[in-house]
């Protein structure tokens, strides 16, 4: 979850980490992250709303988060508890990791889809804090997807089919939380402290996995979340600031994200509508499911999930903000995509492939070239030479670009199939609709700057 402390500073230890964010990562605007794990055999969660508008206590009772389970079910009188009770009569959590099977995964075929996105990295889940590794982890015994459950290295296979589609490979791993290796009691208001293992032996016992992972992987993306063990924040042996040394030798154009605490970051994160103002600045991705939940959750369906056209406009606006999406993917127990989930991969997909030109490698267009609007929805962006906007006319005929016309080369106006675009009287431009026929996602209209 998101910890932006606008106030933050680099630790005079990892002021040296600090350096421009590689262009791939800007230009990259959309990855696809995955978490699957033994919380994906029940599969189950209260679908209540995105993080970020809600209290703490209530969330966490009725957190929509599949991948809480384990904590989920530990809150006494919790919906997540009942539905333990009443489905699986109260049976130990790990008995889910001995019944997940994987039998349906194929990962060349599930990068077919992550691919057909247009997303340019791709990031799954290694151990979330459930505990359960999914690759065979130093110190996990055999509590991991190679010697239980599955019996493969999930990892090792994501890996070497993100490479052959041609994508940027990254690792989730849950830095801050291992409710297994802890023992603490289960959260149910604010992550404070107090429910966060902070000595060094779990600090030792995520530093292994860490450094693991970099040495068998080179993710170009080394993802954390709820901070790094406080004992392994300061200098010494096994410390983070060792990890961030190691990670830029064996991966130079790595990037970091901004959940291993008040350290060092490449890049800020907000995750739905929690951690927003950090996307007020700098380099940040934005981070959501498809539904409410990440980890697949049985009672997401169209109702409470993105359609394709609202996915579109979701990753045009972080993108037309300057920042990336990471757009998540649940899995089932098999490692099938639910067909509402894949539907919006689909269409994401379709609209990306007509009109990624004005996406990727893109920056934001200054405010002085034009403006965006919600009144009648337009975003903008800029590649070299040209001013894209992105227009939604699913429930209107038309609409006004607000633009400087000495910015821009009205008369090089071009837009997509099924729109047109020219002047009023006023010399404003207008974009509309060629014909009756309502576009799946934003129209796209491309001007030549002066």
């Amino acid at each position: 979850m998101p910890n932006f402390d606008e106030a933050a500073v680099r630790p005079a230890e990892y002021e040296k980490f600090e350096h421009e964010t590689p262009d791939w990562y800007r230009d990259a605007k959309l990855g696809i992250f995955t978490h699957w794990g033994a919380y994906s055999v029940p599969g189950w969660a209260e679908p209540i709303g995105p993080l970020g508008t809600f209290e703490p206590e209530y969330w966490m009772a009725h957190n929509p988060y599949a991948e809480w389970y384990f904590n989920t079910i530990r809150i006494e009188g919790s919906p997540a508890q009942r539905h333990q009770q009443e489905v699986f009569g109260g049976a130990d959590y790990d008995d889910f990791l001995d019944q997940w099977k994987a039998e349906s995964f194929d990962p060349d075929a599930y990068l077919d889809v992550v691919a057909s996105t247009g997303a340019r990295y791709f990031i799954p889940v290694t151990k979330h804090h459930d505990g359960i590794a999914l690759w065979d982890a130093p110190g996990t015994g055999d509590r991991n997807t190679v010697k239980r459950g599955p019996k493969r290295d999930l990892i090792q296979e994501f890996h070497d089919a993100t490479l052959r589609h041609g994508l940027r490979f990254g690792v989730y791993y849950s830095t801050g939380l291992d409710w297994w290796f802890s023992k603490l009691p289960a959260i149910t208001g604010s992550i404070d402290p107090n429910y966060r293992p902070l000595d060094k032996a779990y600090a030792d016992y995520v530093y292994d996995h860490t450094i693991d992972l970099i040495e068998r992987y080179q993710p170009s993306v080394l993802w954390a979340d709820i901070e790094w063990p406080d004992a392994g924040k300061v200098p010494g042996d096994k410390s983070l600031i060792e990890v961030f040394e190691r990670y830029y030798v064996a991966v130079p154009d790595g990037v970091v994200n901004d959940r291993f605490g008040s350290t060092h970051w490449d890049f800020r994160t907000s995750e739905y509508e929690s951690g927003r103002a950090g996307e007020a600045k700098g380099t940040w991705e934005n981070t959501r499911g498809i539904g409410f939940s990440f980890g697949y959750n049985q009672l997401d369906d169209e109702t409470n999930s993105l359609s394709g056209p609202a996915a579109i406009k979701h990753f045009v606006d972080v993108v037309s903000r300057g920042g990336n999406l990471l757009l998540n993917i649940g899995p089932t127990a098999a490692g099938e995509i639910a067909p509402p989930q894949r539907r919006t991969l689909e269409a994401l997909g379709a609209w990306n492939a007509a009109n990624g030109d004005g996406i990727f490698g893109s920056r934001v267009l200054p405010a002085d070239v034009a403006r965006p609007s919600d009144d009648r929805w337009v975003r903008w962006t800029r590649t070299d030479g040209r001013a894209h906007a992105f227009v939604d006319l699913s429930e209107t005929e038309s609409a006004v670009l607000d633009v400087t016309p000495a910015a821009v080369e009205i008369s090089g106006a071009r837009a997509s199939d099924g729109a047109r675009v020219g002047t009023d009287d006023a010399g404003r431009v207008i974009v509309g609709l060629d014909g009756s026929t309502r576009p799946d996602g934003p129209v796209h209209v491309t001007l030549p700057l002066r």
